[in-house]
């Protein structure tokens, strides 16, 4: 099952390092690249919110069955896309199937293991450990194996297929019961005694995310056309720089509370991108490199504290409306921010706009660390008198 999951994500970051291929056979703009990113994203999002539940009714089988069968049709459709509106179809079934394969895998995987704590690491890890192994295992095809648009997609296929050879002789870990239609209603709340504690994090997510769609939109662009590196290898090596450290990062700080995780995770997000940003104005790959991994710790820490905060601070009837939320906010910091991005590229070029981009999130961060602070004084303050 966390094979599976690993699969799902790396299929999901796959056709980052093909996007300037596309981009230079069909002729389109950045803005469209980012658009076509962007609608996988909320693919994923409505699928979360609607589905997101449907396992607990119907079965893990059939829900990921489903899941596996689309991705199957999403990952026909690449190996065939001979224009931006194949792609963007593709895209948009994938990020459904995700969203389904995703929460219906982290449920098998509690199911399988509800006494001991290993499912709720691997739910955290994998996700990221997807990501970086499809960027930088499409990176490796696409730059030295043939039919670079296509041979990654013939191996996911095969890996996929065998997901559902896998998912037909699982044992069902979780009985039908009534509801199914019900629970396809999404639930999203923000409870009003929560306020004070979701509030804060938000900055953060939003620039957790916002560098996320950043690196897996535009980051091979930036790499092959502000730094020279024009092997596709390098492309998927900018995504699993990122990915990969933030999934080592969740591993290492997995038990350290989401109270002492924000400020700390704020802070190295931000010098991260600003260690970045120093490297695309100096056009040194090494800074920007190192950048990417200190921003990548960042990315993993923010990502176990503003989870970890949702968890601690939701009552156990609030936590699925409560999840849609953070769902919500997190993907429209992944995709919105992106597509503004693709925008500026096509107005005033990719180097002025990554230089705005990375600005606009070191920004972000700081607030997100200012707000940390002013919550820690404030219970501090309110401490004595209780």
């Amino acid at each position: 099952m966390a094979a599976i999951l690993v699969l799902f994500l790396a299929a999901s970051s796959a056709p980052s390092p093909i996007y300037v291929i596309y981009q230079q056979n069909w002729q389109f703009t950045a803005w469209v690249l980012t658009v076509v990113f962007a609608l996988y994203v909320f693919g994923l999002l409505g699928s979360l919110l609607v589905v997101g539940a449907l396992s607990d009714h119907l079965g893990r089988r059939p829900v990921l069955a489903a899941a596996i069968g689309l991705e199957l049709v999403a990952l026909v459709l690449f190996l065939v896309a001979g224009n931006i509106y194949v792609l963007a179809v593709a895209r948009v079934l994938q990020g459904i199937a995700t969203g389904a394969a995703t929460t219906t895998l982290s449920a098998a995987l509690v199911d399988l293991e509800p006494a001991r704590g290993r499912a709720g690491v691997v739910t955290s890890v994998a996700p990221l450990t997807g990501l970086a192994f499809g960027a930088l295992g499409s990176g490796l095809l696409v730059e030295f194996g043939p039919a670079p648009t296509r041979l990654v997609y013939i191996v996911l296929l095969v890996a996929m297929l065998a997901a559902a050879v896998i998912v037909a002789r699982m044992p069902e870990t979780s009985p039908r019961r009534p509801g199914a239609l019900a629970s396809l209603r999404p639930r999203i709340a923000m409870p009003a005694h929560l306020r004070a504690d979701i509030i804060p994090v938000v900055p953060a997510m939003i620039a957790t995310w916002a560098l996320a769609g950043m690196y897996l939109s535009l980051g091979p662009s930036v790499a092959a056309e502000l730094f020279g590196l024009r092997s596709h290898l390098v492309g998927g090596a900018v995504v699993t720089l990122l990915a990969g450290a933030g999934a080592l990062a969740i591993f290492l700080l997995r038990s350290r509370s989401a109270a002492w995780l924000l400020g700390p995770a704020s802070v190295l997000l931000g010098f991260g991108t600003l260690l970045s940003l120093a490297g695309v104005v100096a056009e040194l790959a090494w800074l920007a490199a190192v950048g990417t991994v200190v921003a990548g710790v960042g990315f993993g820490a923010c990502v176990l504290a503003t989870f970890g905060t949702f968890a601690r601070i939701a009552r156990p009837h609030e936590r699925s409306a409560v999840f849609a939320l953070a769902n919500i906010i997190n993907y429209l910091g992944n995709s919105v921010p992106a597509v503004l991005g693709g925008i500026a590229v096509t107005v005033v070029g990719l180097r002025t706009a990554t230089v705005g981009y990375a600005l606009a999130i070191v920004a972000i961060t700081f607030s997100a660390f200012v707000l940390r602070l002013n919550q820690v004084r404030m219970t501090t303050a309110v401490a004595p008198c209780t």
